[in-house]
């Protein structure tokens, strides 16, 4: 990917709040904290908290990206040393003024051509750069979002297509996203004759440049629309289905490509991430990918004797054989009764058997199981120890 212009007017660090070293999950846990704080749902009609909500998105793109965040400590390095534009004296904006150490260029100049070297572009004499633009004129891709998605148990395992609800920026929904008026089309750019870029010959080198005229677009809106103002984009309330997998698990991220911020300047959208969140069943359990447990309670009669008991399962009930003398806690296996997999072979029921011991006994239950006592006279702690 090649840098962005705004790579060096941002750190992106200050924006979440977070170290140069921050790892992965402080980055993530800054993020939601301050989405949440100025997000439009909570601040309506709050123009500043609405940009400090695009201003964290952007930051969150980068930085949760592992490649992003390379190439932009890279960038933000170099800079910093004067090795590159803006690095005359320090982390600070773009575009050197003449300081020690420092280039200055003009406005425009392609930042994938200067910088191209950096991340295995070309360039030299006589060669034409054909990087891509970066101007903030030109199209962007749109940031990332992430979203929360609370399921039920059966929901989760039977997997279901479900939508899920959040406010950001999307198309225009006047004008579709082009920026332009109802009933008009923005213009080819007869500077740049659509490509958005220019030759600029400057001697030994030739550069691409973004066209001066459009400022990379490729094309002029000349008539705006009234609600997005040219921009092509609106923060508004949204609603995306999602499909989520038979065995989606708690806390599982599910990718829904192309559903995240709208693009700017005709530029692409970012991709939505939904984290599921599963409600717990007062039945099953989940127990690794495809198989499930459930606990159930047998009485000292069936445990010692043996017994035949209706297990439940996620359709109908099953008979189980409980052999004589079980151990409570002992654990069997009913083949087939998990989830089910999309290659066709479900998972597992894993069945734990707890003894029921009842909280109150009435006299001649008593009577019963002090015969039993009775009956078993041997310690079975005997040999621990203990007296």
């Amino acid at each position: 990917m090649a840098p962005q212009r705004e790579w060096f007017d941002t750190d992106y660090y200050s924006v979440l709040g977070v170290s140069h070293d921050a790892t992965d999950k402080d980055i993530t846990r800054a993020y939601r904290k301050l989405a949440k704080q100025h997000h439009p749902d909570a601040n309506p009609g709050n123009k500043d908290a609405e940009d400090k909500f695009k201003d964290v998105s952007a930051a969150n793109d980068v930085l949760s990206d592992a490649k992003k965040r390379t190439e932009y400590d890279e960038v933000r390095r170099m800079v910093a040393s004067g090795a590159y534009p803006g690095g005359a004296g320090g982390p600070g904006g773009f575009g050197g003024s003449g300081g020690s150490g420092g280039f200055q260029f003009d406005e425009g100049v392609d930042l994938g051509d200067l910088l191209g070297g950096l991340f295995g572009g070309r360039g030299g004499r006589g060669q034409q750069s054909r990087g891509r633009r970066n101007s903030r004129g030109a199209p962007q891709r749109g940031s990332d979002l992430e979203s929360e998605l609370t399921i039920d148990f059966r929901e989760a395992i039977e997997g279901i297509t479900t939508s899920v609800a959040f406010t950001a920026e999307a198309a225009c929904s006047e004008c579709k996203g082009s920026g332009a008026r109802l009933g008009t089309q923005p213009q080819t750019c007869p500077q740049c004759n659509g490509r958005g870029e220019v030759a600029v010959d400057q001697g030994p080198f030739s550069f691409n440049q973004v066209c001066p005229n459009c400022n990379g677009r490729g094309a002029l809106i000349t008539d705006p629309c009234p609600r997005c103002h040219g921009g092509g984009t609106e923060v508004r309330r949204r609603d995306v289905k999602v499909k989520l997998p038979v065995g989606v698990k708690d806390g599982q991220r599910i990718k829904v490509s192309q559903r995240g911020a709208a693009g700017r300047n005709g530029g692409p959208a970012g991709d939505l991430y939904v984290v599921v969140h599963v409600r717990p069943d007062p039945t099953f359990g989940r127990r690794g990918t495809r198989d499930l447990n459930v606990h159930v309670p047998i009485t000292f009669a069936e445990a010692a004797l043996g017994a035949n008991i209706s297990v439940p399962t996620l359709e109908d009930p099953v008979t189980l054989k409980v052999r004589a003398g079980t151990q409570p806690g002992t654990t069997q296996k009913v083949k087939g009764r998990g989830i089910a997999g999309s290659n066709g072979h479900p998972g597992d029921l894993y069945v734990t058997f707890d003894l029921a011991v009842p909280h109150k006994l009435d006299r001649v239950q008593r009577e019963a199981v002090e015969a039993v006592a009775a009956a078993f006279p041997d310690d079975p702690r005997a040999g621990m120890g203990v007296t």
